[in-house]
């Protein structure tokens, strides 16, 4: 539970941001102290996901993990939930369907704390996913923020590159990567080409 954070039931908790902002080392370091707690604990990850620690487990950029069970859909995570788990958490929720905001609730109305991780925006800086729904549902929202590769300020975006340049605007939604392919980059430094030329054409 955050820090003075009090609830009787069951709750949802979203930690959001870019990559390389920390949210899975913080989604881990929750389930940890859960877990100090005796609480029975569930974690899922996106099956888009086997970098750094593979399928089976969520895993940060600094190689920390902890053990989890990869879903492809909502439904599936329901399918697979622990009914004696008394916390639920999902990292990657940005790659599920919509129906893991119905899930999300769900277990909350059943007193389930409920902790899900991932990019509110993608490579273009637009919403991503179910992320947005689950920010404005939820009891408590933390987003994170990375550093800027070029100018140091707070990094709210994700630039992919494409053989070192910026993806063009209709580049596929989802491409698994990591710093091979994304930096963290601040708006005034996020760079998408043909949004860009057409964002300059209406001033």
């Amino acid at each position: 539970m955050p820090d003075g954070f009090q609830t009787a039931g069951g709750w949802i908790e979203v930690i959001a941001g870019v990559m390389f902002s920390g949210k899975s080392e913080e989604l881990m370091r929750r389930v940890r102290r859960a877990m100090i707690a005796k609480k029975r604990v569930q974690v899922f990850k996106s099956h888009l996901d086997a970098r750094y620690a593979g399928l089976f487990a969520v895993s940060s950029h600094d190689q920390r993990t902890v053990q989890a069970v990869p879903v492809d859909s909502s439904a599936q995570l329901v399918s697979r939930l622990d009914p004696t788990a008394q916390v639920v958490a999902v990292d990657e929720a940005q790659f599920l369907d919509d129906g893991v905001i119905a899930a999300a609730t769900m277990l909350a109305e059943r007193g389930r704390r409920v902790i899900l991780a991932g990019l509110d925006t993608d490579f273009r800086g637009e919403p991503f996913g179910p992320m947005p729904h689950l920010m404005a549902v939820a009891e408590v929202v933390d987003k994170l923020h990375a550093i800027c590769v070029l100018c140091g300020a707070p990094a709210s975006r994700n630039q992919r590159l494409l053989q070192g340049r910026p993806a063009p605007y209709d580049s596929p939604t989802i491409m698994v990567g990591a710093t091979e392919a994304y930096e963290a980059r601040c708006r005034a430094c996020h760079e998408v080409p043909a949004r860009d030329a057409a964002q300059t054409r209406l001033l």
